[in-house]
């Protein structure tokens, strides 16, 4: 019943590599935007990764240039791989998503729908 559900999380070490997927159950609309999320303890969740239907992708400044967006529409999964792993990337990583919006609501406001969550650490 859970519209999103996120797996791939996982312990590695500074400078690797984990790829996160959240699977998608029901309808992929027109009109969307998908998003990672991520909070450590004491922390609000923060948007680190969004890509709307019009393929247009945002990126925290933390992440640029490390992690990558994806969404395989085929396979109804989103997808996001995180390269050159740094001990601040440890958290609860989330997969949310918001109908009838664009890139800009999913980078700014609280999406409607969201998953469980998948655990990343990153060990020094």
């Amino acid at each position: 019943e859970e519209p999103l559900v996120e797996s791939g999380g996982g312990s590695v070490q500074a400078g690797g590599s984990l790829r996160l997927s959240c699977g998608v159950s029901g309808y992929i609309y027109s009109s969307f935007c998908m998003a990672w999320f991520r909070q450590v303890p004491g922390k609000e969740r923060e948007a680190v990764a969004v890509i709307d239907a019009d393929d247009k992708i945002w990126y925290a400044d933390s992440v640029k240039g490390r992690f990558t967006i994806s969404l395989d529409v085929t396979k109804k999964t989103l997808y996001l791989q995180m390269n050159s792993l740094k001990p601040e990337d440890a958290a609860m990583y989330f997969c949310a998503a918001e109908l009838g919006a664009t890139y800009y609501y999913c980078a700014n406001s609280r999406p409607t729908y969201w998953g469980q969550g998948t655990q990343v650490t990153v060990s020094s």
